[in-house]
C-alpha cells in the first residue's frame, strides 16, 4: 500500500544510481541545504526533495546500488511516512552516528562514501570523517552534483528575479561604511587578516544593502563576496543588478572602495588563485563549504564559528532598531485585525486552518512596506 501523497521515486534512484556507478561511487550522500549553509533553500537546490519525495527543511539521504534510506528529526516522522514510496527506509534520527553505522552495514571495507564537498560545512564532514576514521573506507568528494546530473533538464532553472539596493532610510549605514568597520576589525586583528570571505548569503546582503528574493520568504540571492584590504569582489548574476544597485557598486571605481562583480561561478577560482600569495583569509566555518574551505590552505587560513561581518550584523544600530519596532507594531496591527475576524466567523463555521492562514497573509501584505510574511503561516486549531 502507498499514500496518494508518496512519490514513485524508482526512475530517479535508478539514474542517480547509473552516475553513481560511472563514477565509482558505493555510497552517495544528499543533504537537504544549499551551497551557503542556508536554513530555507531554493527549489533548485531541493536535491533531496526530489530524490525521495520528501519535502522536510531537515533531512539527509544515503543511496547504495540496492538500499536507500532518509534520516530526519521528530517534526517530519507522519510526514516523511506519507510522502516516501517503498525504495526508502525511514530513519527516526538525524545523528551522524546513526547514518554512518548505516553505511559501514551497506559499504564492504574499501568502498567509498562520495558526495559534493559544496553542500557540506566543515564541522560535518569533519564527523563524517571522524566517524569512519579507521573503516577502511573512504569519503570521497566527487563533483558536479551526482543528483543534479540524475535530475537533468527537469531541474528548476537558476534564480533570475531582480537584486535591488534596501532604501538607505532602512539601513542605517552605507555599504561603504560597513565595509570600512570591517576592514578596521581585519587590522586590529593579532593575525593581520587580508581578506574575509563572505558564504552565508544574508552576509553579502546585509554588507551591502542589497535584497532578492532567491528563496522564498528569504530576502537574500546568491552571491560570495572576498573583502580585502584594498579590493572587493562580489560573485554574482550581474544581469539580474539593477541599474541603480550596480551604479552604488561601481561608483568609486577604481579604487579600495569599488566593487569588481565577477560570475557567481568564479568564487572558487578565484579564491585559489587569491591564496596563491602572501595571504590570510578570515571565515566563518558555519556558512562555509567544505568545498572552499579546502581550497585555502590551512596555514593560510583564519577560522573562527561566525564571520565578522556575522557578528557586525547582529548588532542593530539605532536605525534598525527603530525600524524593527515600527515593524511590530504594524505586525500587531494585523494580528489584532485578525483576532477579531476570527471571533466573528469561527463561531459561523465558515473558517478553517487554511483559510485562516490565508487571511492573515492578506492583512499583512495590506500593511505598509510589506515584502510577505517571513515563513509559510503556521496555522493550527483544537
Amino acid at each position: 500500500y502507498l499514500p496518494p501523497t508518496a512519490t514513485d521515486t524508482t526512475a530517479r534512484l535508478a539514474a542517480l544510481r547509473g552516475t553513481m556507478r560511472a563514477r565509482g561511487a558505493q555510497a552517495y550522500i544528499v543533504p537537504s541545504t544549499d551551497a551557503h549553509m542556508s536554513e530555507y533553500i531554493a527549489e533548485r537546490d531541493a536535491r533531496l526533495g526530489w530524490l525521495t519525495g520528501f519535502t522536510g527543511s531537515a533531512g539527509t539521504g544515503v543511496v547504495t546500488q540496492d538500499k536507500a534510506a532518509l534520516w530526519t528529526d521528530s517534526r517530519y516522522w507522519t510526514q516523511a511516512e506519507r510522502q516516501l514510496d517503498c525504495n526508502w527506509e525511514l530513519q527516526r534520527t538525524t545523528l551522524i552516528e546513526s547514518i554512518t553505522l548505516w553505511i559501514l552495514e551497506a559499504v564492504p571495507e574499501g568502498g567509498n562514501i562520495s558526495l559534493d564537498p559544496f553542500l557540506f560545512s566543515v564541522e560535518t564532514w569533519n564527523s563524517y570523517s571522524w566517524a569512519l576514521a579507521g573503516s577502511g573506507r573512504t569519503l570521497l568528494p566527487i563533483e558536479p552534483n551526482l543528483v543534479d546530473q540524475a535530475w537533468g533538464d527537469q531541474r528548476p532553472p537558476p534564480a533570475s528575479g531582480e537584486i535591488y539596493s534596501l532604501p538607505a532610510a532602512f539601513a542605517g549605514s552605507s555599504w561603504q561604511e560597513k565595509v570600512a568597520g570591517i576592514r578596521q576589525q581585519m587590522e586590529r586583528h593579532i593575525r593581520r587578516p587580508t581578506a574575509v570571505l563572505l558564504s552565508g548569503l544574508e552576509e553579502t546582503a546585509w554588507l551591502f544593502n542589497l535584497r532578492g528574493d532567491d528563496i522564498p520568504y528569504n530576502p537574500v540571492f546568491y552571491a560570495y563576496t572576498l573583502l580585502t584590504n584594498t579590493s572587493i569582489t562580489l560573485f554574482v548574476d550581474e544581469a539580474r543588478l539593477a541599474a541603480a544597485a550596480r551604479q552604488s557598486l561601481r561608483a568609486a571605481c577604481p579604487g579600495p572602495l569599488c566593487v569588481e562583480l565577477q560570475g557567481y561561478e568564479q568564487a572558487g577560482a578565484h579564491l585559489r588563485r587569491y591564496t596563491q600569495g602572501n595571504v590570510t583569509v578570515w571565515l566563518g566555518s558555519e556558512y562555509t563549504t567544505y568545498g572552499l574551505y579546502g581550497a585555502i590552505p590551512q596555514e593560510k587560513l583564519l577560522e573562527d564559528s561566525y564571520s565578522p561581518v556575522m557578528l557586525a550584523k547582529a548588532v542593530k544600530n539605532a536605525k534598525e532598531q527603530e525600524m524593527l519596532r515600527a515593524t511590530h507594531v504594524r505586525d500587531a496591527v494585523a494580528v489584532i485585525q485578525y483576532l477579531l475576524w476570527l471571533e466573528k466567523m469561527v463561531p459561523r463555521g465558515q473558517v478553517d486552518e487554511f483559510s485562516g492562514a490565508q487571511h492573515i497573509d492578506a492583512l499583512r501584505r495590506a500593511q505598509e512596506h510589506s515584502r510577505g510574511p517571513s515563513f509559510q503561516s503556521i496555522s493550527a486549531s483544537g
